[in-house]
């Protein structure tokens, strides 16, 4: 029977992480839960660790545009109270369906994002310090409450994307950015991946400062959208568009309401049905990842410029796909059946330096291996 842990504080947390780690046992460390069945296929535990009672904004500094959020806190509900003072954190994954469950410490340990990646960057680039429990009992901070603060080694970039197996993410300190007055979209479609690619490079070489500039696949035809913000956002949307047109995309338009849109974007990012895969690979390859998504039977959605995709396939149909891939691009299997994930190398990645630095990591970090083992590259 699995026993749970639920912490109101930072001591319980690393008490209770500290107990399970001296009698050998392993902890899942439980967010929302919206992601729990990335990664790979780990034994279940018997103790499992849950940070939505650490649920509090401690802090948040208007002025200075930053906020000191816990772990437990929905994204959903921080995006909320931002909003009421104009702000907003620059993260958009999927909240977790209606519910919205997603916590922040979740997005964090999973590095997740969404199309504001194209402008704002990723978690790791948003946050500013972290504290941390690891599995000796310590409780950990690095960083620091202010932009510009530099000193120190950056935990808080070490422990973004490490799926929970460093040590238990108490809180992030985070860097804000003003809500947008409004926003438009422009986007235009074509048949062909290599006008779209095109057609990318042009926008992306444009000073057009775009939110987000994405591309879209499905049922043999594609599109871009490139989103704009600011109190002119519909007339800079309308120059955009017509750099689209230069660039031979057709059924060119421009919506002012636009916010359904990126919904389907970010939805795209999610297959509770079939199977997800994230791929990242050179931007230049854009139109080669187009082909491969369309030569499994699959629809994608991905940052434009950025070299990063997710296309949604049948389970049958991820081999296919990870073989048209091209050369050197690394496939990551997220959404999936339990049996597909322990057929599969979810992560794509089985030896070389990069593994073993991470193993090394690892062993410094929890020696004890008690924080989520076996779900991580090469069953950290």
């Amino acid at each position: 029977m699995r026993r749970e842990l639920s912490p109101i504080t930072f001591e319980q947390a690393a008490a209770g992480l500290a107990a399970v780690a001296a009698e050998g046992e392993a902890v899942r460390i439980r967010g929302g839960g919206t992601k729990l069945g990335w990664g790979a296929v780990a034994p279940e535990p018997k103790v499992e660790l849950h940070t939505t009672a650490l649920n509090r904004i401690v802090e948040h500094n208007v002025g200075d545009l930053t906020a000191v959020v816990e772990a437990g806190v929905p994204l959903a509900r921080l995006q909320s109270e931002l909003a009421a003072e104009g702000q907003m954190l620059a993260l958009d994954p999927p909240l977790g369906g209606r519910s919205g469950k997603a916590t922040i410490g979740g997005v964090v340990a999973t590095a997740d994002s969404g199309p504001l990646r194209h402008r704002y960057g990723t978690p790791r680039d948003l946050i500013l310090g972290t504290t941390v429990a690891l599995s000796d009992g310590t409780i950990a901070r690095a960083g620091g409450r202010v932009i510009k603060n530099v000193a120190g080694y950056d935990l808080a970039k070490l422990l973004a994307g490490s799926f929970g197996t460093l040590g238990i993410i108490l809180s992030v300190n985070v860097r804000l950015h003003p809500l947008p007055l409004a926003t438009a979209t422009a986007l235009g479609a074509s048949t062909d991946p290599e006008v779209l690619a095109a057609a990318v490079i042009a926008l992306s070489g444009a000073p057009l400062e775009l939110e987000a500039l994405d591309v879209a696949w499905r049922a043999d035809r594609g599109g871009v959208l490139a989103r704009v913000a600011g109190a002119e956002a519909e007339s800079r949307a309308k120059r955009v568009a017509e750099l689209m047109r230069t660039a031979a995309l057709d059924q060119v338009d421009v919506v002012s309401d636009d916010d359904s849109l990126w919904a389907r974007q970010r939805a795209g990012q999610r297959s509770p049905k079939r199977a997800l895969v994230r791929i990242a690979a050179r931007p230049s390859e854009l139109p080669a990842v187009l082909r491969s998504a369309q030569a499994a039977g699959g629809t994608l959605v991905g940052r434009a410029t950025l070299g990063s995709s997710f296309v949604e396939v049948d389970p049958d149909a991820v081999t296919r796909l990870r073989g048209a891939l091209p050369a050197g691009a690394v496939s990551v299997i997220l959404d999936a059946p339990a049996t597909l994930r322990e057929t599969l190398e979810p992560w794509g990645l089985q030896n070389g330096r990069a593994l073993e630095l991470m193993r090394r990591i690892k062993d410094r970090f929890d020696p004890a291996r008690a924080c989520n083992p076996g779900v991580f590259v090469g069953g950290i």
